[in-house]
Order: C-alpha cells, then structure tokens, then sequence
C-alpha cells in the first residue's frame, strides 16, 4: 500500500519541508503516517555516516494493571531473547556482524528499542527491530532466565541507596499509584508472568497507532518508509481489545525512611511540579537549573561551596504526561543531614523570592546549550525527535523550543518557585536517619523559611 496519512492530508508523497513548517513541524524532519497508524519519522545529518534509529512505543510502567507491574520492563528483556525466525545469538550475531549495536529501555510513559548501524545497514536494522517487536518467541526456557536475571536487578537496587532513594521518592510523592511503582517489579509479580500475560500487555499496547519508528543521520527518508510498510505489516492498526485509559496522577507527598548503616545519607526533597503537555513546566526547569543545575547554582555554591556539607547537590523537575514532581538531592554524612535540609529548604525559600534576571539568563543560556549540543548527535537527535512525535504528533522546530524558553519572564520564574512552597513537601532517605526530622517538621520548617 501506498497510502499514506501526512499532518496536512493524504498524499502519495512523503510531507514537504513546507507542509511541516506550516504545521509547526520541524522542516528539517521528514514525517509520515502510514494507513496502519504508524508513523515514520526521519532527519538526515549531512556529516554522518552511521544511522540511530528505533521504534518507540507509547506505553511504560505506568500503563501497567496492578498484576502486571513490572511486565513492560521485562517485555523489554524478552523482545531480545528470540524470534520466529532469529535466535538470541542470531539477533546479537547478525547486528554486530555489522558493527552495529541494540539497545532498549523502559520509562514510565514509554518503552524504545533502538539501534545503531552504518547508514548502508539500515534495512537489516530495521528489519531486526520489526522482528523482535511483531514475533517474539516468549519461550518458557528464556522467560525463566530472564526472570532470575531480572531479580537480580531488583536486588541490585536495593544494595545501591543512591538508587534506591529515587524509588522510594516517587513511591512516597504518588502512593498506591501506578506512577510511583518501582519500573523494575518485584519478585513476587516477577515470578508471576506467563507468555500469555506478555502477549496480552502486547495486544493491547503493541499497536501501530501507538508507535513511532524514527532515523537519524545517514538515512534516506523514503527509504525508511519502504522498510517500515515491508517489515512491520504484521502490526494491528488498533489494539485487538481497548488498553485501560492511563490513571490520572495525584501527587500527594508522604515521607519514606530507609535506616540503615551505610557511611552516608541519600536524601531527596520532592514538591508538585508540571506536566510537560501544556508547557507550564519551562519556568520551573529554569527554576530547577537556578536553583540547582549547575557549579554557579544557589545550592551548590551554599551546601558545596561554603558550607562541604556535600559533594554534589541536584534539583531536578521531572515533568509527565498529566503532572510533573520537583526535587533536591544530596548525599551527605549522618551528622550533617539535619543542616543540610535545613539549608536546602531555605536556598529554595530564597530564591522562590529573589531569583534575579541575571541568574534566569545564565540558566536559560545552559539549557539551549544543553539541547542543541544533544542535537548534534544522532542518538541525541532520534530521541528527542521520537519522543516529539510520539506525545505530540511532529518535531518541535529548535527555533520554537528556543522561542518557549526566551518567553519565560522573571516573574514566571519567581512564581514557579512560588509554587513549589505551597505544595507538600515529600522526603525520601536511605541511610543512618537519626538526625534528620521527619515530614512533619521539614514542613514547618519549609512555612518559616517562606
């Protein structure tokens, strides 16, 4: 079939840098949708010589129904492990006969499998990829490997507290919430999955409408779209039963403790944040880099600097789909965890106030830095271009994402922090906890501090 679907309307050419421009899509990107719902997404790099490519599914950990937590990440383990036609030596011979390489990871809102190969073995590339994702094997033998190897990863975790801090972090700010589950699993649900219970999450998440195949670099864009209509046909155009629609995330906060004896405390402090779909959430990444984003930031030149209460000290904003959730963290010795936090809380307080029009520059200046320096790359280019279509169905133009992070005011950014003040603080710590207060009092520290 010819068909295909562009952002304008149907045509039986690829969509023209001029299409995408009008509609807001990057016309340095090629895009098209193809009768099944698949979209095929591709920028060549002129100064490359090898090809990124991947197929990017929009369901993750948080898609999962409470028998199956744990089952999209080691979906992600099985696609490897053998086709109809391919062995797992065979996929992991034929790839790196090549040179080339594959790798796959799972998010909480979505789930890649990627590749990277010379741009003239993109159509063994591609059709690797489509057999792992339509054919699995999901043989009893390599799902109870795969199992154990998967609970040693689980194990792993647990002896990493700089890890597992983060766990328990979202754990603590979204309770009983697919959002704050583990992506990992635990061994009891683990232990559980069958091949039927994979192919179900597969038949209802698996589907060519939730699916972007994207390339960047020496790649020739109707090229990809010929290998994609001939390699991945087998894909339902909708899934053979309606998924479960994503549960709506309600930060709560909430505190987790972990004593334990190692020689120091991992601690985490969580606020709201926001989700990206509405854009709300760029005057809080700027907040975050003030506050905590760099070697000039107010919490690495106060608790690194003045005061050696840590080595290193983060703020972060992870924004989702729905809600986002904000953080500072550290490691730090257990007789300084009680200043730490204390200091933190006020860097925040503080800079919710005055955070200044030169502090907001510097911040914006790294982060352009920092997106259009992962530009440069292939892998950096087909991640961010993947993950754009897939959430919003076309590329954001550099220019536009440099447009949004220039529109945001000092005012936005002081309300931003603002903001975090009035929500509930969340506290997440592994280690010897004697000395640190719990949720109670940080957060009538954190109301005398604003």
């Amino acid at each position: 079939m010819k068909a295909i679907k562009t952002l304008k309307a149907k045509t039986d050419k690829p969509k023209t840098a001029k299409q995408g421009e009008a509609a807001g899509h990057d016309p340095a990107v090629s895009l098209t949708t193809l009768p099944s719902g698949l979209r095929v997404v591709s920028e060549r790099m002129a100064h490359a010589s090898t090809v990124s490519l991947g197929i990017w599914i929009g369901a993750g950990a948080r898609d999962e129904l409470p028998h199956e937590h744990g089952l999209a990440h080691l979906l992600e383990h099985m696609a490897f492990k053998g086709t109809a036609r391919r062995s797992a030596l065979q996929i992991a011979e034929e790839i790196e006969s090549v040179g080339g390489d594959l790798n796959a990871a799972t998010s909480v809102e979505y789930t890649c499998y990627t590749a990277r190969v010379l741009g003239q073995d993109l159509p063994l590339a591609v059709d690797i990829l489509a057999d792992i994702l339509t054919a699995p094997a999901l043989s009893e033998e390599e799902l109870a490997r795969e199992k154990g190897v998967i609970l040693q990863e689980i194990g792993a975790v647990q002896d990493t507290p700089d890890d597992l801090v983060y766990d328990r972090f979202l754990q603590a700010a979204f309770p009983e919430q697919p959002l704050g589950r583990p992506i990992l699993g635990t061994a009891e649900t683990v232990n559980s999955f069958t091949p039927d219970a994979i192919r179900a999450y597969l038949g209802r998440h698996y589907h060519a409408g939730n699916m972007v195949l994207a390339a960047a670099g020496a790649v020739d864009h109707d090229e990809l779209v010929a290998l994609a209509e001939a390699s991945l046909a087998a894909l339902q155009p909708k899934p053979v039963a309606a998924p479960s629609p994503r549960a709506q995330a309600s930060y709560h906060g909430g505190e987790a403790r972990i004593d334990g004896d190692e020689e120091q405390v991992h601690i985490v402090l969580g606020f709201p944040g926001k989700p990206f779909t509405n854009g709300a959430h760029y005057p809080l990444q700027i907040f975050s880099a003030v506050l905590g984003g760099g070697l000039s930031s107010r919490l690495f030149q106060e608790v690194r600097e003045r005061r050696g209460l840590a080595y290193a000290i983060d703020a972060f904003h992870w924004p989702f789909s729905d809600c986002g959730v904000f953080g500072i963290s550290a490691g730090t010795a257990p007789e300084d965890v009680g200043e730490l936090v204390e200091v933190a809380l006020d860097c925040l307080s503080q800079a919710a106030r005055d955070v200044s029009e030169v502090e907001v520059a510097r911040a914006r200046a790294q982060m352009k830095v920092g997106l259009l320096a992962s530009l440069e790359s292939p892998g950096g280019k087909l991640e961010q271009m993947a993950r754009q279509v897939l959430v919003f169905g076309r590329a954001i133009p550099r220019e536009e994402l440099a447009r949004r992070l220039d529109a945001v005011s000092l005012a936005d950014v002081r309300a931003a922090g603002q903001a975090l003040l009035d929500g509930m603080v969340t506290v997440a710590a592994v280690g010897p906890l004697d000395n640190l207060a719990p949720v109670a009092a940080l957060r009538a520290m954190l109301a005398r501090a604003a």
